[in-house]
């Protein structure tokens, strides 16, 4: 069923596991200020670009995605004993403490609520998905994703759902976007806070209402997606490392 336009205002939309090309250890094509404009123009109201084991740093960013409307949450996408962990609302210091999931339940017995977590993808079998010890690991998290990538009978979300309702965990919804034209189509939505912050976007994630939108793959989406995910990304991955081997070998002559 359609909504009026008041009916939509109501409700802000978010996507918490972006990545752009910042990221160290991803290859990706477009910039952060790219993401915003896209962003703006689809009427989002909250992101968090999570780069891996890193926090964005660059304050313009901040300060611009501030000026549209837009509240930008420092995060990091971290790996810890082989699993990713999303991490929201902390600070480079903080995640360079974060080497397992015993850091991470110090981390957020420190901080209590101010910080939200999510388990990504955790039951697909490629990248660092957590799989079956999310069962000994769900203390460590607030959330479960919605990961974006299901068509027909390949949805390993089933096992996400069903975990979430055995032990109270919200699903939330992410497009985990490494190309711009993914961004915008997975998302959730939670209703309009008080104010437009971290700890009110935590609390309306924890309590509810959500929506979740996050429709099928259509099979061109599915082509292009395995074209990216085995050939056209790990040969852009490859260039970077190059890439960056060249920059620290070289050296500067002395005269």
């Amino acid at each position: 069923m359609s909504m009026n336009t008041s009916a939509e205002e109501n409700w802000v939309k978010i996507d918490l596991h972006i990545h752009t090309l910042d990221d160290p250890k991803d290859a990706v094509d477009y910039s952060a200020h790219q993401l915003l404009e896209r962003a703006g123009s689809l009427g989002f109201g909250v992101l968090a670009i999570t780069l891996h084991d890193a926090v964005l740093d660059r304050k313009e960013v901040y300060a611009d995605a501030a000026a549209m409307g837009i509240l930008l949450i420092p995060a990091a996408e971290m790996r810890l004993c082989g699993a990713d962990v999303i991490v929201l609302n902390v600070t480079s210091e903080e995640v360079a403490q974060l080497r397992n999931f015993d850091d991470l339940r110090r981390l957020r017995a420190q901080r209590g609520r101010s910080i939200f977590t999510i388990a990504p993808h955790p039951f697909y079998v490629l990248g660092g998905s957590i799989g079956a010890r999310l069962f000994t690991e769900i203390d460590c998290f607030d959330a479960i994703e919605l990961c974006h990538f299901h068509i027909g009978l390949f949805n390993p979300n089933w096992r996400a759902k069903r975990v979430a309702r055995r032990f109270g965990k919200p699903l939330i919804a992410t497009s985990d976007a490494h190309r711009l034209y993914a961004f915008g189509q997975h998302y959730t939505s939670i209703p309009m806070p008080p104010a437009l912050t971290g700890e009110n976007v935590f609390a309306a994630l924890r309590n509810g209402p959500l929506r979740l939108t996050s429709p099928p793959c259509s099979f061109g989406d599915l082509l292009s997606s395995i074209y990216f995910v085995f050939l056209k990304h790990p040969f852009r991955l490859r260039r970077k490392i190059a890439a960056s081997m060249r920059s620290k070998t070289h050296v500067a002559p002395h005269w």
